[in-house]
């Protein structure tokens, strides 16, 4: 039961802690409300509940036998990140913004978690810190990414309720700009440490050369 708790207290504070995934559904609930965002926090729960398994399984044994995908995936991470705080930070009132009439869907959430960087440290993490060899590996990463799955729609929910109660204090056009405007810098930010990690890697690589 010990091990049980610690992958639940693990996956509770990984999930409900600021990062791009919470950063975007609290924007999304500040737009859209709720019911048009519950299907971007499905995706995004049972998207990143997924990718942790296929994690377990082997899949970043990938990186190992390609180390040019991890770098290529980094980078358009950073790119697609940097798209989605330019459509934060020009979206004003969605009732006079045709082109964000619509909250991002399901599978773009589920997309989103092979391009988040939170995402890969927490998945990578969870299987290092809770599978043990010869312990049953694949039963055991199949636990963890169920206790995910569950864990993560209330810690997530938590962040989309937040943004729909701040709908109700953000009621004109001007106010609800500054929060997009607030929400795009962390995004932002958010890019940040992965972009340093990005450049230094590239200018190791030039100086190797």
């Amino acid at each position: 039961m010990e091990y049980l708790y610690a992958i639940i207290l693990f996956a509770i504070s990984s999930s409900v802690t600021p990062g791009p995934n919470n950063i975007m559904i609290m924007t999304s609930g500040v737009n859209f409300g709720v019911k048009k965002s519950l299907p971007l926090l499905s995706g995004i729960c049972i998207g990143f509940a997924f990718m942790l398994l296929l994690v377990g399984l082997g899949f970043s044994r990938l990186f190992e036998w390609f180390p040019a995908l991890h770098m290529i995936i980094k980078c358009a991470g950073v790119l697609y990140l940097l798209y989605l705080a330019w459509l934060i930070a020009r979206s004003a009132d969605i009732q006079s913004t045709a082109s964000q009439g619509e909250p991002l869907s399901f599978l773009k959430g589920a997309l989103f978690q092979w391009i988040n960087g939170k995402a890969w440290v927490v998945a990578t993490g969870a299987v290092a810190a809770f599978t043990t060899v010869g312990g049953g590996v694949d039963s055991q990463t199949m636990l963890i990414a169920i206790t995910f799955l569950l864990v993560s729609y209330p810690c997530v929910g938590v962040w989309l309720l937040f943004g729909s109660l701040l709908k109700n204090w953000l009621g004109s056009a001007a106010s609800r700009n500054r929060f997009n405007l607030v929400m795009a810098s962390l995004l932002v930010i958010s890019v940040l440490p992965v972009l340093k990690e990005i450049l230094l890697q590239l200018q190791g690589q030039v100086m190797a050369l």
